[in-house]
Protein backbone atom coordinates (compact mmCIF):
# COMPACT_ATOMS: atom_id res chain seq x y z
CA UNK A 1 0.00 0.00 0.00
CA UNK A 2 1.54 3.26 -1.16
CA UNK A 3 0.15 6.57 0.10
CA UNK A 4 1.50 9.91 1.28
CA UNK A 5 -0.51 9.89 4.52
CA UNK A 6 -1.74 7.25 6.96
CA UNK A 7 -4.78 5.76 5.20
CA UNK A 8 -8.10 4.72 6.62
CA UNK A 9 -7.78 0.94 6.19
CA UNK A 10 -11.52 0.44 6.48
CA UNK A 11 -11.88 2.12 3.08
CA UNK A 12 -9.95 -0.59 1.27
CA UNK A 13 -11.47 -4.03 0.98
CA UNK A 14 -13.27 -6.78 -0.90
CA UNK A 15 -16.98 -7.25 -1.45
CA UNK A 16 -19.44 -9.40 -3.37
CA UNK A 17 -22.28 -8.11 -5.48
CA UNK A 18 -25.13 -10.18 -6.85
CA UNK A 19 -26.42 -10.05 -10.39
CA UNK A 20 -29.79 -8.78 -9.14
CA UNK A 21 -28.22 -5.91 -7.18
CA UNK A 22 -25.87 -4.83 -9.96
CA UNK A 23 -28.30 -2.38 -11.70
CA UNK A 24 -29.10 -0.58 -8.43
CA UNK A 25 -25.42 -0.53 -7.58
CA UNK A 26 -24.55 1.11 -10.92
CA UNK A 27 -27.30 3.72 -10.48
CA UNK A 28 -25.99 4.51 -7.00
CA UNK A 29 -22.46 5.01 -8.33
CA UNK A 30 -23.65 7.26 -11.15
CA UNK A 31 -25.67 9.45 -8.79
CA UNK A 32 -22.84 9.82 -6.27
CA UNK A 33 -19.39 9.19 -7.83
CA UNK A 34 -17.54 10.08 -4.61
CA UNK A 35 -19.48 7.54 -2.56
CA UNK A 36 -17.36 4.66 -1.19
CA UNK A 37 -18.86 1.49 -2.60
CA UNK A 38 -17.83 -0.46 0.50
CA UNK A 39 -20.67 1.31 2.31
CA UNK A 40 -23.28 0.47 -0.30
CA UNK A 41 -26.29 -1.52 0.95
CA UNK A 42 -26.27 -3.46 -2.32
CA UNK A 43 -22.89 -5.13 -1.63
CA UNK A 44 -22.00 -8.09 0.57
CA UNK A 45 -19.06 -7.01 2.69
CA UNK A 46 -16.23 -9.55 3.06
CA UNK A 47 -13.30 -7.80 4.73
CA UNK A 48 -11.27 -4.60 4.67
CA UNK A 49 -7.58 -3.99 5.25
CA UNK A 50 -8.52 -3.09 8.82
CA UNK A 51 -9.25 -6.80 9.37
CA UNK A 52 -5.77 -7.87 8.30
CA UNK A 53 -3.61 -9.19 11.16
CA UNK A 54 -0.43 -7.21 11.90
CA UNK A 55 1.78 -7.05 10.00
CA UNK A 56 -0.72 -6.91 7.11
CA UNK A 57 1.16 -9.34 4.86
CA UNK A 58 -1.08 -12.38 4.42
CA UNK A 59 -4.73 -13.19 4.95
CA UNK A 60 -6.63 -16.44 4.46
CA UNK A 61 -10.34 -16.84 5.02
CA UNK A 62 -13.45 -18.61 3.73
CA UNK A 63 -16.92 -17.15 3.33
CA UNK A 64 -20.29 -18.81 2.86
CA UNK A 65 -23.01 -17.27 0.73
CA UNK A 66 -26.41 -17.62 2.37
CA UNK A 67 -28.58 -16.17 -0.42
CA UNK A 68 -28.50 -18.05 -3.72
CA UNK A 69 -27.59 -15.84 -6.65
CA UNK A 70 -24.82 -15.17 -9.16
CA UNK A 71 -22.05 -13.15 -7.51
CA UNK A 72 -18.99 -11.22 -8.64
CA UNK A 73 -15.99 -10.39 -6.47
CA UNK A 74 -14.60 -6.84 -6.44
CA UNK A 75 -11.87 -4.91 -4.68
CA UNK A 76 -12.53 -1.28 -3.75
CA UNK A 77 -9.97 1.43 -3.01
CA UNK A 78 -11.71 4.47 -1.56
CA UNK A 79 -8.50 6.19 -0.42
CA UNK A 80 -7.58 9.00 -2.84
CA UNK A 81 -4.04 9.18 -4.20
CA UNK A 82 -3.12 5.68 -3.05
CA UNK A 83 -2.13 2.52 -4.88
CA UNK A 84 -2.30 -1.10 -3.81
CA UNK A 85 -0.40 -4.12 -5.08
CA UNK A 86 -1.13 -7.67 -3.97
CA UNK A 87 -1.14 -11.31 -4.97
CA UNK A 88 -4.55 -12.86 -4.58
CA UNK A 89 -5.89 -16.38 -4.99
CA UNK A 90 -9.64 -16.96 -4.92
CA UNK A 91 -11.83 -20.03 -5.30
CA UNK A 92 -15.55 -20.01 -6.00
CA UNK A 93 -17.41 -23.28 -5.70
CA UNK A 94 -20.72 -24.88 -4.83
CA UNK A 95 -20.99 -28.01 -2.72
CA UNK A 96 -22.54 -31.12 -4.23
CA UNK A 97 -24.73 -33.45 -2.20
CA UNK A 98 -21.71 -35.61 -1.40
CA UNK A 99 -19.86 -32.51 -0.10
CA UNK A 100 -17.50 -32.48 -3.10
CA UNK A 101 -16.68 -29.17 -4.75
CA UNK A 102 -18.28 -28.02 -7.98
CA UNK A 103 -16.45 -25.05 -9.46
CA UNK A 104 -19.10 -24.34 -12.07
CA UNK A 105 -21.93 -21.99 -11.26
CA UNK A 106 -25.30 -23.60 -10.69
CA UNK A 107 -26.50 -22.33 -14.06
CA UNK A 108 -23.63 -24.05 -15.88
CA UNK A 109 -23.50 -27.36 -14.00
CA UNK A 110 -25.44 -29.19 -16.72
CA UNK A 111 -23.42 -27.75 -19.60
CA UNK A 112 -20.74 -30.49 -19.84
CA UNK A 113 -23.38 -33.21 -20.31
CA UNK A 114 -25.34 -31.01 -22.70
CA UNK A 115 -22.29 -30.26 -24.86
CA UNK A 116 -21.27 -33.93 -24.91
CA UNK A 117 -24.75 -34.78 -26.18
CA UNK A 118 -24.59 -32.22 -28.99
CA UNK A 119 -21.07 -33.29 -29.96
CA UNK A 120 -22.35 -36.86 -30.34
CA UNK A 121 -25.22 -35.57 -32.51
CA UNK A 122 -22.85 -33.67 -34.80
CA UNK A 123 -20.45 -36.62 -35.08
CA UNK A 124 -23.37 -38.87 -36.04
CA UNK A 125 -24.53 -36.28 -38.56
CA UNK A 126 -20.97 -36.11 -39.93
CA UNK A 127 -20.75 -39.88 -40.45
CA UNK A 128 -24.15 -40.02 -42.15
CA UNK A 129 -23.35 -37.14 -44.48
CA UNK A 130 -19.85 -38.48 -45.28
CA UNK A 131 -21.16 -41.91 -46.30
CA UNK A 132 -24.07 -40.66 -48.40
CA UNK A 133 -22.02 -39.21 -51.35
CA UNK A 134 -20.80 -42.72 -52.19
CA UNK A 135 -24.31 -43.60 -53.33
CA UNK A 136 -24.80 -40.67 -55.71
CA UNK A 137 -23.22 -39.70 -58.99
CA UNK A 138 -20.28 -37.33 -59.15
CA UNK A 139 -22.49 -35.10 -61.27
CA UNK A 140 -24.57 -34.37 -58.16
CA UNK A 141 -21.62 -33.14 -56.13
CA UNK A 142 -20.53 -29.54 -55.77
CA UNK A 143 -17.61 -27.93 -54.00
CA UNK A 144 -19.94 -27.06 -51.16
CA UNK A 145 -20.24 -30.78 -50.33
CA UNK A 146 -16.57 -30.78 -49.37
CA UNK A 147 -17.20 -28.00 -46.86
CA UNK A 148 -20.34 -29.44 -45.31
CA UNK A 149 -18.71 -32.52 -43.68
CA UNK A 150 -15.84 -30.33 -42.51
CA UNK A 151 -18.35 -28.00 -40.88
CA UNK A 152 -20.01 -30.90 -39.06
CA UNK A 153 -16.67 -32.34 -37.92
CA UNK A 154 -15.40 -28.95 -36.70
CA UNK A 155 -18.68 -28.32 -34.87
CA UNK A 156 -18.55 -31.74 -33.20
CA UNK A 157 -14.93 -31.24 -32.12
CA UNK A 158 -15.70 -27.72 -30.89
CA UNK A 159 -18.52 -29.02 -28.70
CA UNK A 160 -16.43 -31.97 -27.52
CA UNK A 161 -13.54 -29.80 -26.35
CA UNK A 162 -15.95 -27.27 -24.84
CA UNK A 163 -17.53 -30.11 -22.84
CA UNK A 164 -14.11 -31.42 -21.76
CA UNK A 165 -13.01 -27.94 -20.75
CA UNK A 166 -16.12 -27.26 -18.68
CA UNK A 167 -15.89 -30.70 -17.08
CA UNK A 168 -12.28 -29.93 -16.14
CA UNK A 169 -13.37 -26.58 -14.67
CA UNK A 170 -16.16 -28.31 -12.77
CA UNK A 171 -13.66 -30.63 -11.06
CA UNK A 172 -10.58 -28.43 -10.65
CA UNK A 173 -11.65 -24.82 -11.12
CA UNK A 174 -9.12 -24.26 -13.93
CA UNK A 175 -9.31 -24.52 -17.71
CA UNK A 176 -7.65 -27.46 -19.41
CA UNK A 177 -9.03 -27.76 -22.95
CA UNK A 178 -9.87 -24.15 -23.80
CA UNK A 179 -7.08 -23.77 -26.41
CA UNK A 180 -8.45 -26.71 -28.42
CA UNK A 181 -11.98 -25.36 -28.05
CA UNK A 182 -11.10 -21.88 -29.34
CA UNK A 183 -9.17 -23.28 -32.31
CA UNK A 184 -11.95 -25.58 -33.48
CA UNK A 185 -14.62 -23.00 -32.68
CA UNK A 186 -12.80 -20.54 -34.95
CA UNK A 187 -12.78 -23.13 -37.74
CA UNK A 188 -16.46 -23.87 -37.09
CA UNK A 189 -17.48 -20.21 -37.34
CA UNK A 190 -15.52 -19.64 -40.55
CA UNK A 191 -16.98 -22.76 -42.17
CA UNK A 192 -20.52 -21.97 -41.00
CA UNK A 193 -20.55 -18.50 -42.53
CA UNK A 194 -18.85 -19.80 -45.69
CA UNK A 195 -21.44 -22.55 -46.15
CA UNK A 196 -24.35 -20.20 -45.42
CA UNK A 197 -23.09 -17.66 -47.96
CA UNK A 198 -22.42 -20.30 -50.62
CA UNK A 199 -25.72 -22.09 -50.14
CA UNK A 200 -27.71 -18.88 -49.78
CA UNK A 201 -26.30 -17.54 -53.05
CA UNK A 202 -26.49 -20.76 -55.08
CA UNK A 203 -23.36 -22.62 -54.08
CA UNK A 204 -20.64 -21.33 -56.40
CA UNK A 205 -18.79 -18.12 -57.25
CA UNK A 206 -18.79 -19.13 -60.92
CA UNK A 207 -22.39 -18.01 -61.09
CA UNK A 208 -22.65 -14.36 -62.19
CA UNK A 209 -25.10 -13.50 -59.43
CA UNK A 210 -22.53 -13.99 -56.69
CA UNK A 211 -19.18 -13.93 -58.44
CA UNK A 212 -18.39 -10.37 -57.41
CA UNK A 213 -20.47 -9.41 -54.41
CA UNK A 214 -20.37 -12.92 -52.98
CA UNK A 215 -16.58 -12.90 -52.95
CA UNK A 216 -16.45 -9.46 -51.37
CA UNK A 217 -18.91 -10.36 -48.63
CA UNK A 218 -17.20 -13.69 -47.89
CA UNK A 219 -13.75 -12.09 -47.76
CA UNK A 220 -15.19 -9.43 -45.44
CA UNK A 221 -17.09 -11.80 -43.15
CA UNK A 222 -14.29 -14.31 -42.57
CA UNK A 223 -11.71 -11.78 -41.21
CA UNK A 224 -14.43 -10.15 -39.11
CA UNK A 225 -15.37 -13.51 -37.60
CA UNK A 226 -11.71 -14.31 -36.90
CA UNK A 227 -11.38 -11.01 -35.03
CA UNK A 228 -14.69 -11.64 -33.25
CA UNK A 229 -13.44 -15.05 -32.09
CA UNK A 230 -10.25 -13.44 -30.77
CA UNK A 231 -12.30 -10.88 -28.85
CA UNK A 232 -14.56 -13.65 -27.53
CA UNK A 233 -11.55 -15.62 -26.27
CA UNK A 234 -10.40 -12.55 -24.31
CA UNK A 235 -13.88 -12.03 -22.83
CA UNK A 236 -14.38 -15.74 -22.07
CA UNK A 237 -10.99 -16.40 -20.48
CA UNK A 238 -10.86 -13.25 -18.35
CA UNK A 239 -13.32 -10.95 -16.63
CA UNK A 240 -14.03 -7.31 -15.81
CA UNK A 241 -10.81 -7.15 -13.80
CA UNK A 242 -8.64 -6.73 -16.90
CA UNK A 243 -8.18 -3.39 -18.62
CA UNK A 244 -10.58 -2.76 -21.53
CA UNK A 245 -12.63 -5.89 -20.81
CA UNK A 246 -15.85 -4.02 -21.60
CA UNK A 247 -14.29 -2.76 -24.83
CA UNK A 248 -13.37 -6.30 -25.86
CA UNK A 249 -16.95 -7.37 -25.17
CA UNK A 250 -18.31 -4.55 -27.31
CA UNK A 251 -15.82 -5.34 -30.09
CA UNK A 252 -17.00 -8.95 -30.17
CA UNK A 253 -20.67 -7.96 -30.39
CA UNK A 254 -20.00 -5.28 -33.03
CA UNK A 255 -17.92 -7.52 -35.31
CA UNK A 256 -20.45 -10.34 -35.05
CA UNK A 257 -23.34 -8.03 -35.90
CA UNK A 258 -21.48 -6.53 -38.88
CA UNK A 259 -20.85 -10.04 -40.20
CA UNK A 260 -24.50 -10.98 -39.83
CA UNK A 261 -25.73 -7.80 -41.54
CA UNK A 262 -23.29 -8.44 -44.41
CA UNK A 263 -24.70 -11.94 -44.87
CA UNK A 264 -28.28 -10.65 -44.72
CA UNK A 265 -27.44 -7.96 -47.29
CA UNK A 266 -26.00 -10.54 -49.70
CA UNK A 267 -28.93 -12.91 -49.22
CA UNK A 268 -31.54 -10.18 -49.82
CA UNK A 269 -29.65 -8.87 -52.84
CA UNK A 270 -29.39 -12.39 -54.28
CA UNK A 271 -33.14 -12.94 -53.90
CA UNK A 272 -33.93 -9.65 -55.64
CA UNK A 273 -31.63 -10.49 -58.56
CA UNK A 274 -33.00 -14.01 -58.95
CA UNK A 275 -36.58 -12.70 -58.84
CA UNK A 276 -35.88 -10.46 -61.84
CA UNK A 277 -34.31 -13.29 -63.81
CA UNK A 278 -37.07 -15.84 -63.11
CA UNK A 279 -39.97 -13.56 -64.05
CA UNK A 280 -42.07 -15.27 -66.72
CA UNK A 281 -40.43 -18.67 -66.15
CA UNK A 282 -42.79 -20.87 -64.07
CA UNK A 283 -40.31 -23.72 -63.59
CA UNK A 284 -37.51 -21.39 -62.58
CA UNK A 285 -39.89 -19.46 -60.32
CA UNK A 286 -40.76 -22.66 -58.43
CA UNK A 287 -37.09 -23.37 -57.86
CA UNK A 288 -36.52 -19.77 -56.83
CA UNK A 289 -39.19 -20.17 -54.15
CA UNK A 290 -37.05 -22.94 -52.61
CA UNK A 291 -34.05 -20.62 -52.45
CA UNK A 292 -36.22 -17.84 -51.07
CA UNK A 293 -37.54 -20.03 -48.26
CA UNK A 294 -34.04 -21.10 -47.30
CA UNK A 295 -32.78 -17.52 -47.33
CA UNK A 296 -35.64 -16.52 -45.06
CA UNK A 297 -34.58 -19.35 -42.73
CA UNK A 298 -31.02 -17.94 -42.76
CA UNK A 299 -32.28 -14.47 -41.84
CA UNK A 300 -34.53 -15.92 -39.15
CA UNK A 301 -31.69 -17.99 -37.69
CA UNK A 302 -29.32 -15.01 -37.51
CA UNK A 303 -32.04 -12.83 -35.97
CA UNK A 304 -32.96 -15.52 -33.44
CA UNK A 305 -29.41 -16.32 -32.30
CA UNK A 306 -28.27 -12.68 -32.13
CA UNK A 307 -31.30 -10.78 -30.84
CA UNK A 308 -33.93 -13.15 -29.45
CA UNK A 309 -31.35 -15.19 -27.54
CA UNK A 310 -29.77 -12.03 -26.14
CA UNK A 311 -33.13 -10.93 -24.73
CA UNK A 312 -33.84 -14.46 -23.50
CA UNK A 313 -30.53 -14.66 -21.62
CA UNK A 314 -31.22 -11.27 -20.06
CA UNK A 315 -34.52 -12.32 -18.46
CA UNK A 316 -33.46 -15.89 -17.64
CA UNK A 317 -32.70 -16.69 -14.02
CA UNK A 318 -29.06 -17.50 -13.25
CA UNK A 319 -29.76 -21.12 -12.28
CA UNK A 320 -31.34 -21.79 -15.68
CA UNK A 321 -28.60 -20.31 -17.84
CA UNK A 322 -27.98 -23.74 -19.35
CA UNK A 323 -31.48 -23.57 -20.85
CA UNK A 324 -30.36 -20.71 -23.11
CA UNK A 325 -27.48 -22.89 -24.34
CA UNK A 326 -29.92 -25.74 -24.96
CA UNK A 327 -32.26 -23.52 -26.98
CA UNK A 328 -29.45 -21.93 -29.00
CA UNK A 329 -27.69 -25.22 -29.74
CA UNK A 330 -30.98 -26.85 -30.71
CA UNK A 331 -31.73 -23.98 -33.09
CA UNK A 332 -28.28 -24.31 -34.68
CA UNK A 333 -28.62 -28.08 -35.07
CA UNK A 334 -32.09 -27.76 -36.61
CA UNK A 335 -30.78 -25.06 -38.95
CA UNK A 336 -27.91 -27.30 -40.09
CA UNK A 337 -30.22 -30.28 -40.60
CA UNK A 338 -32.63 -28.17 -42.65
CA UNK A 339 -29.82 -26.70 -44.74
CA UNK A 340 -28.20 -30.07 -45.42
CA UNK A 341 -31.51 -31.81 -46.09
CA UNK A 342 -32.80 -29.27 -48.58
CA UNK A 343 -29.55 -28.43 -50.35
CA UNK A 344 -27.31 -31.34 -49.42
CA UNK A 345 -27.14 -33.54 -52.48
CA UNK A 346 -29.82 -32.44 -54.92
CA UNK A 347 -29.11 -32.92 -58.57
CA UNK A 348 -27.45 -29.92 -60.11
CA UNK A 349 -30.25 -29.46 -62.63
CA UNK A 350 -32.88 -29.65 -59.88
CA UNK A 351 -31.36 -26.78 -57.99
CA UNK A 352 -30.28 -24.55 -60.87
CA UNK A 353 -32.56 -21.59 -61.23
CA UNK A 354 -30.97 -20.53 -64.53
CA UNK A 355 -29.04 -22.62 -66.98
CA UNK A 356 -25.66 -22.07 -68.53
CA UNK A 357 -27.15 -20.64 -71.72
CA UNK A 358 -28.87 -17.92 -69.65
CA UNK A 359 -25.79 -16.72 -67.78
CA UNK A 360 -25.04 -13.93 -70.26
CA UNK A 361 -28.55 -12.59 -69.83
CA UNK A 362 -28.26 -12.84 -66.04
CA UNK A 363 -24.99 -10.92 -66.10
CA UNK A 364 -26.73 -8.06 -67.91
CA UNK A 365 -29.54 -8.07 -65.34
CA UNK A 366 -27.07 -8.01 -62.47
CA UNK A 367 -25.13 -5.13 -63.99
CA UNK A 368 -28.35 -3.18 -64.39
Amino acid sequence: LLTATLPNLSRLGFFLISEKSLPQFIIEMEQNPTFCILNSPYTSHLFTFLDLPPPPATFNSSYSVTISDEYSLFFANCVPESSVSMEIHTEFFNLNRDASRNYLSSGHTNLPSLLFLFSFAYFSFFLAFSLYPRHVSKRSLERIHLLMPQLLLATGLSHLFAALDMHHVKLTGTHGWDVFFFNFDLIRVVLLFSVVILVGTRWTFLHPLVRERGKKVLFLVIPLQVLACCAYSVVHDTGPYIINWVTWNQVFLLLDLISCFAVVFLVVWSMRSLRKITEGEPAAAMKFSLIKRFNLVVIGYLFFTRFVMFAFKTVLSYEYQWVSNLVEETATLVFCIAMFYVFGLLEKDEYSVIGDEEEQVSEIVVKE
